[in-house]
């Protein structure tokens, strides 16, 4: 595997993560709590259903129990199982020959478009860059974390998120927007997400 890490980041408690390797099944509970909220947002952002969103939970859960032994590097257990229900979101939506946008629900109860206003724009880029900016304004991944979640270097995130602004910005000027009004939606964005966690 590449070295994808500049400096040293841990995503959750490797002790924990040694203990539910070891069959440690209260261990392997907490390490689940402690990221299902990220499984759950990944999959309903892609599968844009909260059946579907708590059924790849439930999968991935499982895939994670079984799988976990052959985790190689402890510290980075979360970006593993986001990327394991990346996986298993992708085999979902082919399986359903659906190619939905990563950005066009509006979750149940809760406007989506209240949390990130910049929707439209988004959905022009391709779906590779949608992702990037999903995992650092949606579930607040650091460039380390997405750099392993999409096994790339970290150099190459954040070029690509920082061109992908820039593109956004120079669309939303040419539309007449405000490139103002798009720096505090990204930063109501990252603070919305904040205090929701």
């Amino acid at each position: 595997m590449l070295c994808l890490m500049s400096k040293e980041v841990v995503d959750v408690d490797t002790e924990l993560v040694e203990r539910a390797k070891s069959r440690d099944e209260i261990a392997f509970l907490t390490l689940i709590q402690t990221v299902q909220n990220d499984l759950y947002r990944t999959a309903f952002a892609f599968l844009q259903n909260e059946h579907d969103a708590l059924e790849a939970v439930q999968e991935v859960t499982v895939r994670v129990y079984q799988q976990l032994p052959k985790l190689r590097q402890p510290a980075y257990a979360k970006t593993w199982m986001i990327r394991i229900m990346i996986n298993y979101c992708h085999d979902q939506l082919k399986r359903k020959r659906q190619v939905l946008p990563l950005f066009n629900a509006v979750e149940r109860g809760q406007t989506r478009a209240a949390e990130f206003p910049f929707f439209e724009l988004i959905q022009t880029l391709p779906k590779d860059r949608q992702r990037l900016l999903y995992y650092r304004y949606y579930i607040q991944a650091s460039i380390e974390e997405i750099a392993a979640i999409e096994t790339i270097p970290v150099g190459t995130v954040k070029s690509r998120i920082h061109k992908s602004l820039e593109l956004l910005r120079n669309k939303l000027t040419n539309q007449g927007g405000d490139r103002d009004v798009f720096e505090r939606q990204l930063d109501y964005t990252s603070s919305a997400r904040t205090r929701q966690d």
